[in-house]
């Protein structure tokens, strides 16, 4: 840093307040350390930094998988919102496993992150009390708890698959199905089937188990949730899925199978992907603000390291799609 400073001709500190807070360094200044930084090849040593500032500037994010697009854009929200602040953003996946999540997050915290975004609200006791003894400011992304373990910001995940069983009510249609994903350790899933349910009970529907199926979100677990439920329940009318990646495999088995949709069966999903939108007939869905979550909970957690008090409670809402599936 003495050799940037040197080079640029100025103080040391100017060019650590470049590095960590360029927007409050002159237009010209700055010019003049850049320049400098990239002629003497000068890398931050942010362990050391740290260590002098108890801060690291990083964030910690956890969610299920990476491979689902849903998880990728409050990803990407999450990650502009932080870089355009200076921070940077480290990713771990829980497989849908807690204890996995309990590791990732201690991983986190021996890195000293400055906060820690999760999915869901649903953690093992031992890892809500780590987190609590750590005092590391937490939000919980994709739903709504009663009581969050810090701050929060999502939707709810009930009402929108209670909305969209009176969708398909509204419809003409009285014997629906559902395919959702396991319950287990999973409050997301575990709102959605009530919801389901719900919706079901307020329409003077039965909510039959043999219309139930659970099953991880696979492209192909949805063919073969809706193959099952067509062959030992021939009489149901729609399926909803609690997930837009099980809708669209249920979806692709119909085209597959010569299936009239929704003719035969309607369908209808929940994520509102893009991938539904293209298909034909366009499917059903319900759209969430994937990356305006992530946004929200940059901006929460940098506010409660800023000092802004636990309890904020966002909820960004949901947004019906009618498709043709249905």
């Amino acid at each position: 840093m003495a050799d940037v400073a040197r080079e640029a001709g100025v103080a040391p500190i100017t060019v650590s307040r470049a590095v960590s807070h360029p927007s409050q360094v002159a237009a010209h200044t700055l010019t003049a350390i850049r320049r400098a930084i990239e002629q003497t090849g000068y890398v931050r040593h942010a362990v050391a930094g740290s260590l002098a500032s108890k801060a690291t500037r990083c964030i910690g994010s956890v969610v299920p998988v990476l491979s689902n697009s849903i998880f990728a854009d409050t990803l990407q929200g999450l990650s502009e919102e932080l870089e355009a602040r200076g921070y940077r953003l480290l990713i771990g996946s829980s497989q849908y496993d807690p204890l996995r999540e309990q590791r990732v997050v201690e991983a986190f915290l021996e890195q000293r992150v400055d906060g820690i975004a999760l999915t869901g609200t649903t953690h093992l006791p031992a890892l809500r009390a780590q987190l609590k003894r750590s005092g590391t400011p937490v939000v919980e992304m994709w739903n709504l708890p009663t009581r969050p373990l810090d701050c929060a910001v999502g939707f709810s995940n009930f009402a929108a698959a209670r909305a969209m069983v009176r969708h398909l009510v509204s419809r003409g249609h009285r014997r629906i199905a559902y395919i959702g994903g396991p319950t287990y350790m999973n409050d997301r899933t575990q709102a959605r089937e009530r919801g389901y349910r719900a919706g079901l009970a307020e329409a003077g529907l039965k909510a039959r188990e043999a219309f139930v199926r659970r099953t991880p979100f696979e492209f192909e677990n949805g063919a073969r949730a809706l193959s099952d439920l067509l062959s030992k329940t021939p009489s149901i009318d729609a399926v909803f899925a609690a997930s837009d990646v099980l809708a669209v495999g249920a979806l692709l088995y119909c085209l597959k199978s010569g299936l009239p949709v929704p003719g035969r069966v309607a369908l209808a999903g929940l994520d509102g992907s893009p991938i539904g939108a293209q298909l034909t007939p366009e499917l059903t869905s319900m759209r969430f603000a994937r990356r305006e979550i992530g946004a929200h909970a940059a901006s929460i957690l940098l506010g409660r390291i800023g000092g802004a008090l636990p309890g904020t409670v966002v909820d960004l809402g949901f947004e019906l799609l009618p498709g043709a599936s249905s």
